[in-house]
């Protein structure tokens, strides 16, 4: 192998189609079964994050608690470490069935079921411990569905369809994310009807739809077909196969881009970082300017997954006209740039209309970055190892944020908000100049 990689199909030159063909790509079977397979990805993520937190709040559980439980998202974070196992062992008997992936997939998804039913018969009041390993349970599960769901996907077309897979797939988790935060509120307050205080009964009715809900995973998984199997090669002995499963695919990406492989990596750690740390400030911030529920519900949970929406619906056809290096440098600035908006709007106090605006501009921004990102991931991947080198990638992108932004009260609590804002724009900067090195070594 020479110095100099292939190019790879994230900085390859677009192919050039009409409008009409762009387009055309979204009503395929195969962008279609991504919508519904990102809204069984989409779902638990606020179950066992914001709306589980309101949930708690409501039963009277303190805030050094709630805080503490938001680790059980660390799941996601460290699911390459179990990722090579889905990439490789077979679930006896179900494999056989129904092949590696949807096998996986499955399995995935009936431990989130299982996980929601037992937190809806769970009170917090009367035990927390139940709640909690039944959240870990969801989040779990939740994890090793994204490895073999990104393995799905990968493997279900070619590169030139990966940006259009990519923006269904952010479609259907956007709307899951609706329904999981905003839908389940609204399940539980109907549910309570005209009792006030707290009513476990409520809570309950709406995780069992949120279980139920996920039945548009299993049905999608039980009605479509396994991808092209990728060849593995044999292995006589549990040492070759902890080779094959654990060392190859990461031995694999560095041998394919050599040096370049701390270039990529450190892009991947730091693309996210500003929307990642602003966002755990958001909500406090909401409620310190005076919005009540029910306007932050409209603006930022339904209002705002739409806009995102469109930013990735947006994002996806840029990356196939333009090429996805030239979207993923126009949403890191938008990225940047969006926190800007959010430093004035702390200047205004409660200002609705200003809320929508910024809201509006900063989900769009996330949306195209996040569906040139995506594509941006996949393009980097080795068919063979899938799974394993996507999880890797996607749980990188969220490590090195996620621990900065467990400071980000303790700054705003020193220096405010608007000081907050603007420096989460400023830590967008370095981002700049690794999308621009990183297009600039591919293309040679």
């Amino acid at each position: 192998m020479s110095d100099a990689s292939p190019p790879t199909p994230a900085t390859a030159s677009p192919l050039r189609r009409s409008w009409r063909a762009t387009l055309k790509v979204y009503a395929e079977p195969a962008s279609l079964r991504m919508l519904a397979l990102g809204f069984s990805a989409g779902l638990p993520l606020l179950l066992v994050l914001g709306t589980l937190s309101f949930w708690l709040r409501e039963a009277g559980i303190n805030r050094t608690t709630i805080g503490y439980l938001s680790w059980v998202a660390l799941a996601y974070a460290f699911k390459w470490v179990w990722s090579p196992l889905v990439d490789r062992m077979p679930i006896p008997w179900l494999t056989r069935a129904l092949g590696r992936r949807r096998s996986w997939l499955l399995l995935s998804q009936a431990m989130i079921v299982a996980g929601l039913v037992g937190m809806a018969f769970s009170d917090p009041i009367q035990a927390l411990d139940p709640i909690v390993w039944c959240a870990l349970a969801v989040a779990f599960g939740s994890a090793t569905q994204d490895i073999a769901l990104d393995a799905f996907r990968i493997e279900s077309a070619d590169t030139d369809h990966q940006a259009a897979l990519a923006a269904t797939y952010q479609t259907g988790y956007r709307l899951a994310m609706i329904w999981a935060g905003a839908g389940a509120l609204w399940l539980a307050a109907r549910a309570q009807g005209d009792v006030t205080g707290y009513v476990h009964g409520a809570w309950q009715v709406a995780y069992l739809v949120m279980a139920a809900s996920m039945l548009v995973g299993v049905v999608t998984v039980l009605c479509s077909q396994e991808p092209n199997p990728q060849p593995l090669p044999a292995s006589k002995n549990i040492a070759q196969w902890l080779q094959g499963a654990l060392v190859a695919p990461f031995a694999d990406f560095i041998q394919r881009y050599r040096w370049q492989a701390a270039l990529v990596l450190a892009l991947i750690a730091v693309y996210r970082i500003s929307d990642v740390v602003m966002g755990i400030m958001a909500n406090p911030f909401y409620v310190d300017m005076g919005f009540s529920k029910d306007e932050v519900a409209a603006v930022t949970k339904v209002f705002g997954v739409v806009m995102t929406l469109l930013g990735a619906f947006i994002g996806g056809v840029m990356s196939m006209r333009w090429g996805v290096m030239r979207v993923l440098m126009l949403g890191a600035v938008l990225s940047a740039a969006s926190n800007l908006l959010f430093a004035w709007l702390s200047t205004r106090g409660h200002d609705l209309t200003g809320l929508t605006l910024v809201v509006s501009a900063d989900n769009l921004a996330g949306g195209i970055a996040s569906a040139a990102f995506i594509a941006y991931l996949s393009s980097l991947t080795n068919v063979q190892y899938s799974a394993t080198q996507y999880a890797l990638f996607s749980s990188m992108m969220l490590l090195a944020p996620k621990w900065l932004a467990g400071f980000s009260g303790q700054f705003v609590d020193a220096y405010g908000y608007e000081t907050f804002f603007v420096g989460t724009a400023c830590l967008g900067v370095p981002v700049l100049l690794l999308v621009a090195l990183a297009a600039r070594v591919r293309l040679r």
